[in-house]
């Protein structure tokens, strides 16, 4: 591991190795500088009870556009494409042809008129796009809340549509395992916190808790709510614009309660369930995980919220109650919690991924612009397309890294 390399990278998530795996092929000196004690960052497997767990990112959105796809086939990863009917129970009985159709329709009607108010010039909030919905209307806006890290209200029409769910797909054994297997071998620094970067002189320097380090350039992949807490200070201070833009980015949520249910109503592996006709409906739930009894319970930014500074038991407690709720208790009697996620507590992440408030759309483009020439930002808030995924992040950290190589030579 190069102790002044050619170029430094904060972060050894899926930006930074993307970018590390780049630079090194143009021949490049790396070192990657990552503050926990491994690689993946918002990416990580667990095994629980024998089987592997994402904790974090999990799909592999949009395949014919994201990059770990494209990869994996090339490296006969064990890639499943994601089933795209799923469960639709009411009142915790399999609703019929009917409520099915009605709840596609709903979905439809929703996202053409966003993608269609999308196109005036002026922003406004996604819910105000939203036309009559009917029954479903709730429904609707509950799953676009959901993964959109924020309700509706809060994220920007502008950058809305351009998530993109279709052709999805997961990967075997975990995709935070794989993002792991992409990562071997790097000339990554564990438990390594950055704290400065000095780009006064004409290279940067870097102050981190094992040391200082001089490199030509830095790509920085640390998460948008941690460079806004100040955890990483620049001297001198980045330009206005680019702080602005840093600090433009609200916090994305999305949690997960891990459940193993061995006797759960629900057939088929990697489905989604929409639980309807009860006065508490979960905005998502992934059910038999690769074929296994483990399901995610989703927790949204406003659910998540309101067990903050509670009873860490809480969201737990309440996945039962929603599902006792729908199911009836005695078909949750096998029904336990092996883990649930606070992505947004942890402190190297501090959110599940950055999200564009209305009116802000631009600030991704500011934030693509290096500073100084020395300094590049990467990572899923900077993906316009996969915003939010690891798959944005991705494909930003090997446009970061082709940057630095054309200035570098």
């Amino acid at each position: 591991m190069p102790a002044d390399p050619d170029v430094a990278i904060v972060g050894a998530g899926s930006a930074g190795i993307a970018a590390a795996r780049r630079l090194l092929a143009a021949g490049l000196t790396v070192t990657v500088l990552e503050a926990r004690d491994r690689s993946g960052g918002r990416t990580v497997t667990r095994p629980f009870r024998g089987h592997p767990v994402d904790l974090g990112a999990h799909w592999l959105h949009a395949g014919p556009i994201n990059p770990l796809v494209r990869l994996g086939s090339l490296r006969g990863e064990p890639l499943r494409r994601a089933p795209a009917n799923g469960h639709v129970f009411v009142r915790g009985r399999p609703g019929g042809r009917a409520e099915r159709a009605a709840l596609d329709r709903a979905f439809d009607r929703a996202d053409r008129a966003m993608t269609q108010a999308a196109k005036a010039r002026e922003d406004q909030p996604a819910a105000m796009s939203l036309p009559p919905l009917g029954p479903y209307g709730r429904r609707v806006a509950a799953i676009h809340g959901l993964v959109s890290g924020r309700p509706l209200d809060e994220v920007s029409l502008h950058d809305f549509p351009s998530m993109e769910y279709a052709d999805n797909l997961f990967i075997a054994g975990g995709l935070g395992a794989y993002l792991r297997r992409l990562g071997h071998d790097l000339p990554v620094r564990l438990a390594t916190a950055v704290h400065a970067i000095d780009w006064s002189g004409q290279g940067v320097r870097i102050d981190s808790s094992a040391g200082t380090l001089r490199a030509k350039a830095a790509i920085v992949t640390a998460p948008m709510a941690v460079l806004q807490q100040g955890a990483i200070r620049f001297a001198p201070t980045l330009p206005d614009r680019v702080r602005e833009a840093v600090h433009g980015f609200t916090q994305g949520v999305y949690e997960h309660v891990i459940l193993h249910w061995p006797d759960a109503p629900f057939r088929g592996a990697d489905r989604l369930a929409s639980l309807t006709g009860t006065r508490r409906q979960p905005p998502g739930l992934l059910t038999r995980i690769d074929g296994t009894p483990f399901h995610f319970f989703e927790l949204d930014q406003p659910t998540a919220a309101a067990f903050d500074r509670r009873d860490p038991h809480g969201p737990f407690r309440y996945a039962r109650e929603v599902l006792a709720e729908h199911f009836g208790h005695r078909a949750i009697r096998n029904l336990a919690a092996v883990h649930v996620t606070a992505w947004r507590h942890d402190s190297w992440s501090r959110a599940s991924w950055a999200v564009v408030p209305p009116g802000l759309y631009a600030i991704r483009d500011i934030l693509k612009a290096p500073v100084g020439g020395r300094i590049w930002f990467a990572g899923e808030a900077l993906s316009r397309a996969q915003w939010g995924t690891a798959g944005g992040a991705w494909d930003e950290g090997e446009r970061a890294a082709g940057e630095v190589i054309a200035q570098l030579r």
